[in-house]
């Protein structure tokens, strides 16, 4: 289903394959950029955690928003959930191949930004003490 965006791209002309494109690069750009989503990536990089053990160490998360963020991470094939038939219960969730990557695309970029920290924290003091701004 195309959005009112997507349907305004293809108006201009665009190929319906780019507006699909266009689309998911949005979406999934929305779900990264998500502090939970990477939250929780970083913390299920090591290896599965059942429910409890995550919500104790993604540091202010709620359980409802945790349980929708794996409802999110599971529905996109970054996180599996796997329910083991015991008594309690027990559900693990792991990151998938392509959660993996995903983890391994956020450590790249924690590195950048932690190479380039001092170039930004400078940048920012500069522009904060440059004349007035818009």
């Amino acid at each position: 289903m195309t959005s009112l965006r997507g349907a305004g791209l293809a108006e201009r002309g665009v190929a319906p394959d780019c507006v699909q494109t266009i689309e998911l690069v949005r979406d999934v750009l929305t779900r990264v950029g998500d502090k939970w989503t990477l939250l929780t990536i970083t913390v299920l990089a090591p290896g599965p955690l059942r429910f409890t053990a995550l919500h104790e160490q993604v540091a202010g998360i709620s359980q409802r928003m945790l349980s929708q963020t794996l409802r999110s991470l599971t529905r996109d094939g970054l996180v599996t959930r796997t329910a083991f038939p015991e008594v309690p219960p027990r559900v693990e969730y792991a990151l998938t191949p392509l959660g993996r990557s995903l983890s391994d695309a956020v450590d790249e970029l924690v590195r950048w930004v932690r190479g380039n920290q001092n170039d930004i924290l400078r940048n920012r003091d500069e522009f904060d003490q440059a004349a007035p701004h818009l």
